[in-house]
């Protein structure tokens, strides 16, 4: 690369985060990327170096959120892309979930992306530039039965960075989510998937979903390494969008639940109209 940029990547250790930081390094950028241990972090990408500051990071604790990012600008002098990868999955039925569970999976897929974004953006204000990417789910358009708090996390994380792309364009600072369909990571096994310490035997359905996902473990049809130089080529752009998705299993979802959502708008437009005042 001609220009060498500082990327900051939550949850690297890892899946999407460890290609993404592997390639972005064979590039010549410099990384600091966070992990919950310090040692997952270094033993896949080695030890800090010129180029790499390896983190310690909790991203449900706002302060060590905000530690880190400050470490990460003046050990590097910059911030230019900040990628939020971090978050894990979890399966089950609404009633099957407990209010714990429920509240931890948006503590870590939701509110460490928030934490993150919040003591970024001083930062990249201050720079006049910037790209905020984060890293969503086909699931956040087109979910699938069992996997309901999951799909609501990711949905949320895709609705705030779409007004967060609004809130922040005047400053010359982007924001993208990307959202990937099936990638051959870890993402389906224990250390990145939770399922339901309580189910419930009436939910067949939703233990159908989960075994016909957790076969997919080790198949699934996209190449991480090629979505890693998908969002640095993201990151390289003069206009990005505010949506990318990953995959052609991304594309099909997202095709299919556009024409569904046509095709409802369309049947109960009368019904939708119906409930103004009479001109």
């Amino acid at each position: 690369m001609s220009t060498s940029q500082t990327w900051f990547i939550t949850g690297a250790s890892q899946g999407l985060g460890l290609a993404l930081a592997q390639h972005l390094r064979h590039l010549g950028h410099r990384v600091a990327a966070t992990s919950r241990r310090l040692d997952s972090l270094t033993a896949a990408l080695g030890p800090a170096a010129d180029d790499f500051l390896p983190l310690p990071v909790d991203l449900t604790d706002d302060a060590a959120v905000r530690a880190a990012v400050t470490q990460a600008h003046a050990h590097f002098g910059r911030l230019d892309v900040v990628v939020n990868n971090a978050g894990y999955g979890i399966g089950g039925s609404i009633e099957e979930l407990s209010d714990a569970e429920v509240r931890q999976a948006f503590d870590v897929n939701v509110f460490g992306t928030l934490n993150v974004i919040r003591h970024a953006l001083p930062l990249l204000r201050a720079a006049g530039a910037g790209h905020i990417i984060n890293v969503s789910s086909i699931a956040a358009r087109a979910g699938a039965t069992g996997w309901a708090v999951y799909g609501a996390t990711k949905a949320a994380v895709s609705a705030l960075t779409e007004v967060l792309a609004q809130d922040v364009a005047g400053f010359g600072i982007w924001a993208t989510v990307v959202e990937p369909g099936g990638f051959r990571t870890n993402f389906l096994s224990p250390d990145s998937l939770v399922l339901p310490r309580q189910p419930v035997e009436a939910y067949a359905d939703v233990r159908a979903s989960h075994v016909r996902y957790l076969q997919l473990h080790g198949q699934q049809g996209g190449d991480p390494a090629k979505a890693a130089a998908a969002i640095v080529q993201l990151a390289q752009e003069a206009n990005p969008p505010v949506h990318l998705l990953l995959g052609q299993d991304a594309y099909n979802r997202a095709q299919a639940k556009l024409d569904a959502l046509q095709q409802e708008l369309t049947a109960w437009r009368g019904l939708t109209m119906s409930t103004g005042f009479a001109q």
